[in-house]
């Protein structure tokens, strides 16, 4: 079974998911959650709180999920055109969802420092992912750019074609 902060996080991903952060209050989290009022602030002093941890265990869980379908990928051309078909698999596991980051960072006022500082942690490590694949930071910052435009597309269009054509320029690129 579950603790009461595992079941706070779990809830809150399928919550933000479908709502959004700024439409999900407390007092929601908490009945979906099944745990009490005392439990939710023995473990988070504010949603902004929950929101951090929220977002640090998306990071880990994104990051880990990218390196396991990247796991068998030997060279480095396939590995960075296989990281294209990892966000088409995402897209497929979640619906179109786009980048929980970003998804926040919409919501949220850019004076929140707390919240602001996980999500530009996450984009550069992402950034930096590429950056020591390839060795070549113009190249990579082309990757990078061209990775995050296609999450923002797909789930704008809700369809895979500009992750196709973005892995196509990618695979052009390196050579």
């Amino acid at each position: 079974m579950k603790s009461p902060r595992e079941r706070i996080v779990e809830t809150t991903f399928g919550l933000f998911a479908r709502q959004g952060y700024n439409s999900t209050g407390i007092n929601q989290i908490i009945s979906e959650a099944g745990v009490a009022r005392a439990s939710f602030y023995q473990y988070f002093k504010s949603k902004e709180d929950l929101c951090v941890e929220f977002l640090k265990v998306r990071h880990e869980y994104w990051f880990s999920e990218l390196n396991a379908f990247l796991a068998e990928e030997k060279d480095l051309k396939s590995k960075i055109i296989k990281a294209f078909d990892f966000l088409i698999y995402m897209n497929g596991k979640e619906h179109f969802r786009g980048c929980s980051f970003l998804n926040i960072l919409s919501e949220i006022p850019m004076d929140n420092t707390k919240i602001l500082k996980i999500i530009q942690t996450h984009k550069a490590d992402l950034r930096n992912y590429f950056s020591s694949l390839l060795k070549d930071q113009a190249l990579s910052d082309h990757i990078y750019l061209l990775f995050e435009s296609s999450i923002i597309e797909s789930q704008l269009f809700k369809s895979n074609e500009l992750i196709e054509k973005s892995k196509n320029i990618a695979a052009h690129l390196i050579q």
